[in-house]
């Protein structure tokens, strides 16, 4: 398998989920600014969005969008546990969080607090919607360890989202059961791994970017 990344991005997820199952994977860093390769070669062939994370299976299929890659990364390595089986009620409620994380988080919140470019009404309006979205959260976590009854890829994928918090203005603090929640999660081994990585990935990718405009 390839996954095509950018450092902290929402691909970010799928790395976690990869090394849960101790995978054996290709990784390949993608400029989402510029929509090239590290070799310089155009990203765009590749997802003509210009976005991460794709996924190129053992079968030469390209996978796009977390709530695809995720699920087909777990029922590639049913051995890890990363998803109930297929046709179950679990099943059904792990599609549910991903797509909650999805479209009420990660494109609903994140995606405008996170945009340089996003207007002053914007922005206000999107924190107008975080405490309703974590304040779900807050509930769900006063009770479950996890999102399921164990760590899923709707965990890897929440804990990779949640990371933009303290980039997007939004302080966990007023949500207790969630920022445990995250503070647990991330020293999960393969999480702290992954995020580790990431986090030294960004910052040569913050430096190529300030010597380029120099």
């Amino acid at each position: 398998m390839e996954l095509y990344f950018s450092p902290l991005a929402c691909s970010l997820a799928t790395r976690i989920a990869l090394y849960e199952a101790n995978a054996d994977a290709q990784f390949i860093e993608v400029d989402t600014k510029s929509k090239q390769l590290r070799d310089g070669s155009d990203f765009y062939p590749i997802n003509p969005l210009g976005q991460v994370p794709v996924l190129r299976t053992d079968e030469g299929w390209l996978l796009k969008e977390n709530t695809a890659i995720l699920p087909y990364v777990a029922d590639a390595f049913p051995a890890a546990g990363l998803a109930p089986a297929s046709g179950t009620a679990q099943r059904a409620k792990l599609q549910e969080w991903l797509g909650f994380i999805s479209t009420e988080l990660h494109k609903g919140v994140f995606v405008p607090l996170l945009d340089p470019h996003a207007p002053a009404d914007v922005r206000a309006y999107t924190q107008k919607k975080v405490a309703l979205r974590l304040n779900v959260l807050e509930q769900h976590f006063g009770e479950q360890e996890f999102l399921l009854d164990h760590f899923t890829v709707a965990d890897a994928y929440l804990v990779t989202v949640l990371n933009w918090a303290q980039y997007g203005g939004v302080d966990l603090a007023g949500w207790p059961a969630v920022a445990a929640y995250y503070k647990q999660t991330t020293l999960r081994p393969p999480v702290a791994r992954a995020l580790k990585e990431e986090i030294a990935l960004f910052g040569e990718e913050q430096a190529r970017r300030q010597a380029s405009a120099s």
